[in-house]
């Protein structure tokens, strides 16, 4: 049984929890490949990584174009991030802000309460987790910051911690 904590605080609005379901699907998609391809003897990791990466960067582009010709600091990126409609699916805070750093958490994840839902492992769910956010690594090379995951719900944080910083 898991040790990882992962409970929804927002669980009455069916927008959430439609978006929540959708991922958790998504997730559980994720997860089937990479475990299927290891009962296999097939190393998918690092073409997950590659891939959702890459995904990731070009989300970050496409999302950089909505700033128009504006640089994109820290404090912008992440008053965008956690003002966005899906806010609540991943219980979104953020924590600081100026232009150089800003933090934000998240304290719930759906693609987390599926890998837990399958059963898998702390140290799976740990890996899944980390392979994911190579989106939100990819996210924010394309728009211009860079991220550092300070820890994570599937590492049994208390919440995921992001910080985003302005590039020199």
């Amino acid at each position: 049984m898991s040790k990882v904590k992962n409970e929804a605080h927002v669980t009455d609005d069916p927008f959430v929890n439609v978006r929540r379901a959708a991922i958790e699907h998504r997730g559980k998609w994720a997860a089937g490949f990479y475990l299927e391809a290891k009962r296999q003897g097939i190393d998918l990791e690092p073409i997950m990584r590659t891939a959702i990466h890459k995904i990731g960067v070009e989300s970050g582009e496409k999302e950089k174009e909505g700033f128009g010709d504006k640089t994109v600091n820290a404090k912008m990126y992440a008053e965008y991030f956690t003002g966005k409609a899906q806010s609540d699916t991943f219980e979104k805070k953020l924590v600081s802000a100026n232009e150089e750093e800003a933090v934000v958490t998240l304290n719930y994840c759906a693609l987390l309460k599926a890998w837990q839902k399958m059963g898998m492992s702390d140290e799976e769910l740990a890996l899944m987790c980390d392979i994911a956010m190579e989106g939100d690594r990819g996210i924010a090379e394309g728009v211009g910051l860079d991220f550092e995951l300070e820890g994570s719900l599937a590492q049994g944080c208390e919440c995921c911690t992001l910080r985003y910083k302005t590039r020199k």
